[in-house]
């Protein structure tokens, strides 16, 4: 064993400290912490709470120290798209907005004016969402033009955070591609583009991709921890850490990492940038090794994560599992790509005018409003690998459900139904695997994407649905030859 790694893993909902060792041919993961997060209302605006955020990181190393399991090596991914801005002291300019803010509507109609959609997708081949980097990048020029004045340098959040330990300023490949503004051809900043739109050209460093050690912490932050670590940098956005997890060899299988959003997608070595899949709205961000992620985002069990916000903590996940399961009957379907529902006061209400506007029947119970989210994502996820299949000219059989959503039976099922495909489930935690095997693919403890994949192969227990045949099999891929995974019957 060369050591000890950490992944710091930071959702937009939670984060968590999980280290990783490899043991006799195995990875063993172990929690060390794991801390809440949320966006704040501040001012009429939704940010995020950068300073708490980096407490917690700090905990959660000073906890590895306290419990004396002390990581060699460490890295950090979070969610894609928000940003910082620093002075040239080094200091945050203004507050980190959250993507979910509303500042940005119609803010695509501004960028419209400089470079059609059309011409937009055929650079840089990102899905166009109200929340992307360009639009947000845009709202501050044309509503903080002195705060973006005042920028030296731009960072994604991991990079931010990796800033804060190490001293050094990087922009990490996969969590920038996410920003509309990279080329994928040469995998660096389109500063044509960032010129054309009016943003400081020289704000923007140099991509490094992911896979290498970074730099040690700095001799103040190894004094405040209480030990000396490397940062190695990782596929910093976190649905890029979870597709390295995926527990396929094959290249020609579909997933959804599933969570908070579901990425509803497949690995291409190439990015597809035709007017057909802008249309449908698919996106090609950057992934390891330089692959690209060809996906769609579907807003995810962010909807149910709000009903449950919104009906009580006495109502589990499983409870509202259970509760929708006994409610599938009930007929109606919403559009989950929707923006109503991507940050609405009230989710329940937001889902019962949907309905009502489309002339469904309008759910009333909390069972009833779950089975309706669940089918209804089941449904999107249906017309999103159909969607893929006329696009690359490609037919799939099997479907791999990785990160939390992946314990969610009744959505599980309800998938491996609509899509007709053999579903895998698991791993639950593949972010934070991910980001523990890039990490090992710097120090050469691991050397490939594809013996990373493996590894995650035997390591974790995988459930297979495959409802044409009505069964579901638990199967450990430690004791499972991987041609016989797919003949479980």
């Amino acid at each position: 064993m060369k050591g000890l790694y950490l992944a710091i893993d930071i959702g937009a909902s939670s984060g968590r400290h999980i280290l990783g060792h490899i043991d006799n041919g195995k990875l063993i993961l172990e929690e060390i912490y794991r801390f809440k997060n949320a966006m704040t209302n501040k001012n009429g605006h939704k940010v995020w709470d950068i300073d708490y955020l980096f407490d917690q990181i700090k905990i959660g190393l000073k906890m590895c120290n306290v419990l004396g399991k002390i990581p060699e090596y460490i890295s950090i991914d979070t969610w894609a798209v928000d940003y910082c801005l620093l002075d040239e002291k080094d200091e945050l300019i203004g507050d980190v907005y959250a993507y979910r803010d509303n500042r940005t509507k119609d803010i695509d109609l501004e960028v419209e004016k400089i470079i059609d959609s059309e011409s937009l997708y055929r650079r840089t081949g990102i899905q166009k969402q109200p929340f992307n980097t360009i639009y947000q990048l845009m709202a501050l020029k044309l509503q903080e033009e002195e705060s973006l004045k005042k920028a030296k340098t731009f960072l994604m959040l991991p990079d931010y955070f990796q800033f804060k330990l190490t001293g050094v300023k990087v922009n990490e490949y996969t969590n920038a591609s996410s920003t509309g503004l990279v080329d994928p051809d040469t995998k660096n900043w389109d500063y044509g583009l960032i010129k054309a739109l009016g943003l400081p050209e020289e704000i923007f460093l140099h991509l490094r991709k992911p896979g290498v050690i970074l730099s040690d912490f700095t001799k103040e932050m190894a004094e405040e921890i209480g030990f000396r670590a490397k940062v190695c940098m990782c596929a910093s956005h976190d649905t890029a850490s979870a597709i390295l997890a995926l527990p396929s060899l094959k290249s020609d299988v579909l997933y959804i990492s599933s969570g908070t959003w579901s990425l509803f997608g497949c690995e291409n070595l190439s990015p597809c940038l035709t007017e057909e899949a802008r249309k449908c709205n698919f996106t090609n961000e950057g992934g390891f090794n330089y692959r690209f992620r060809f996906l769609k985002n579907i807003m995810g069990l962010w909807m149910i994560q709000e009903l449950k916000r919104e009906f009580g903590d006495e109502y589990t996940f499983s409870k509202i599992c259970e509760l929708a399961r006994e409610n599938l009957d009930f007929p109606s379907i919403v559009d989950v790509n929707s923006n109503e529902f991507l940050a609405p006061e009230s989710m329940s209400e937001a889902i019962k005018d949907f309905c009502k506007n489309t002339k469904q029947q309008v759910p009333e119970s909390l069972g009833e409003l779950a089975a309706v989210v669940y089918k209804s994502l089941a449904r999107g996820y249906r017309k999103a690998k159909e969607e893929i299949e006329e696009l690359l000219g490609k037919e799939y059989k099997e479907l791999f459900i990785i990160g939390g959503g992946s314990n969610a039976d009744l959505l599980n099922e309800l998938t491996a139904k609509e899509t007709g495909l053999v579903t895998f489930a698991g791993p639950v935690e593949a972010t934070a695997i991910g980001n523990i095997l890039a990490s090992m693919i710097a120090t050469g403890e691991v050397l490939s994407l594809l013996e990373a994949r493996e590894l995650v192969r035997k390591s974790f227990e995988i459930k297979r649905y495959d409802m044409k045949k009505d069964c579901m099999k638990n199967i450990n891929l430690i004791n499972v030859p991987v041609m016989k995974i797919r003949t479980v019957s």
